[in-house]
């Protein structure tokens, strides 16, 4: 039997190598001006026990049909996301007829011992009698709770014509210090506290969303995304705590993730390059996009998305043509993760 499951093993091999003598190789995403693939797609193949071994293909067995819902989502990611660079100027425009309530208010954080603001964006029709997932989206440095406002507009657009799932969305102050109120400067002291809002996010504000909000629980119903420093505070959040986050998405990442230098300062890093990786469990996707024209964060995003190929990091990397620090990267990111997340969830209630 040994001998058989060897001469197939033979044959296998003879017959990759003849496909790659053909040119047959894996195809790789392209970028156009509106479209690009970007996610690789997955060629693993499960290997196979020998009749012989009867205990570990029973032992094999056993596992696969322990397997979790998670892993079916993650087969299904792979596959690949068609990414538009520029997103469509027709959820760009605010519709009032789309528009559900915006609430702003306050919880306590424990991590920062004060109140602290945050604006909850609720779909149309929010009613407690259903659940919706969540997504946290995060502000850049400098910036509060009001400053990524403007990306409701294309999330309300997409929800109304069904392009997106009903979400809640978060737009939390980042800043998480217990001594200040702002970042003052772009130093280690400043920096440290936006590395700190990971203790206050998952501490307080996600408790206060259970508490006072009908939302769904689980990674497969909680994403975040964020801009600039929110990015890459994003990166950094998905990275320690894949257990809670299933999407995340950093658009124009900020420098720091791991450790360099860029024109405001020395970044320690929040991270060593070897650590940026997962073991076992990750979210079941992850977006990073940045503007070709950015003049702040440089070069830095891509860096990030050459890091995480270097890890084997699975991810989804495009850039959009002529973009600065801002839009249309944002709205770009935006649109693209929120066509994509939660969707694992249909037709599972």
């Amino acid at each position: 039997m040994k001998k058989k499951v060897l001469c197939q093993l033979l044959a296998a091999l003879s017959l990759s190598l003849a496909l790659t003598g053909c040119g047959q190789t894996p195809s790789q995403p392209t970028v156009s001006d509106e479209t690009t693939q970007s996610m690789e797609e997955s060629s693993e193949e499960d290997s196979q026990p020998s009749e012989s071994e009867s205990v570990p293909e029973q032992t094999e067995q056993s596992r696969n049909e322990e397997s979790t819902e998670e892993s079916k989502q993650e087969e299904e990611m792979k596959e690949g996301f068609d990414i538009t660079t520029k997103c469509p100027m027709s959820y760009l425009e605010e519709n009032s007829k789309n528009a559900g309530e915006l609430v702003r208010t306050t919880y306590y954080s424990t991590t920062c011992e004060k109140d602290r603001n945050v604006n909850i964006l609720l779909p149309k029709g929010y009613s407690e009698e259903k659940t919706y997932p969540v997504l946290y989206l995060l502000h850049g440095i400098f910036g509060d709770q009001n400053t990524m406002l403007d990306t409701r507009h294309v999330i309300r657009n997409m929800i109304a014509d069904q392009t997106a799932e009903e979400m809640i969305v978060v737009y939390p102050y980042m800043y998480a210090s217990k001594t200040q109120d702002a970042c003052t400067a772009i130093d280690e002291k400043n920096v440290a506290a936006y590395d700190n809002f990971i203790n206050d996010l998952v501490t307080d504000l996600m408790p206060f969303m259970k508490e006072n909000y009908s939302i769904r629980e689980g990674k497969e119903n909680t994403a975040i995304m964020g801009f600039s420093m929110g990015g890459r505070e994003s990166l950094a959040i998905g990275l320690q705590r894949p257990d809670l986050f299933g999407y995340v998405c950093a658009i124009a990442p900020a420098p720091g993730l791991v450790p360099g230098k860029d024109w405001a300062m020395s970044h320690p890093g929040q991270f060593k390059e070897e650590e940026v990786k997962f073991d076992e469990e990750k979210p079941f996707f992850i977006f990073l996009c940045c503007g070709t024209s950015d003049k702040t964060v440089g070069t830095f995003p891509k860096s990030y998305h050459e890091l995480f190929e270097k890890n084997q990091v699975e991810h989804t990397w495009w850039e959009i043509p002529g973009s600065d620090h801002g839009d249309p990267a944002i709205s770009s990111g935006v649109y693209n993760f929120c066509k994509y997340i939660f969707k694992e969830e249909e037709g599972n209630e």
